[in-house]
């Protein structure tokens, strides 16, 4: 089982409708995000629209950020939210599937609606650190 335990940063992200047909990038396209994994079951995560400007046709900036304990399988990582910037969030699960492609992590989860279509969301994952000292 590969460790997730890290410090990992956002490298590319992907969507797609339940054709299999691509969607506008999570996170437009010029993502960053950051997620640190600590070895006593604690993380937190943040990604942004890194883009410094955004098209009037965009819409809103896309943000999201939460902490929490969590769990992992080797395949499911849990998370039990306990502080997010979208309070909705906070004391639910999020819940991701995980896979490895050589030594990145791509991270998904299970489809949701965005603009009125199902999206199916990856995004990969390199490992930039050791996680700090707890």
């Amino acid at each position: 089982m590969k460790e997730i335990v890290g410090t990992w940063r956002l490298i590319r992200t992907a969507a797609r409708n339940d054709a299999g047909e691509s969607m506008h990038p999570p996170y437009g396209s010029k993502p960053r995000g950051l997620v640190v994994f600590y070895s006593d079951k604690r993380m937190m995560s943040v990604l942004c629209d890194g883009r410094s400007e955004l098209p009037p046709e965009a819409g809103a900036r896309e943000y999201n950020s939460y902490c929490g304990n969590y769990e992992f399988d080797g395949k499911t990582l849990t998370t039990r939210v306990d502080a997010s910037a979208s309070q909705d969030r906070v004391g639910g699960e999020q819940v991701r599937n995980v896979r490895f492609d050589g030594e990145h992590m791509v991270l998904t989860q299970k489809p949701r609606l965005w603009r009125g279509v199902m999206q199916h969301r990856e995004l990969v994952w390199e490992r930039i650190a050791d996680a700090p000292a707890n």
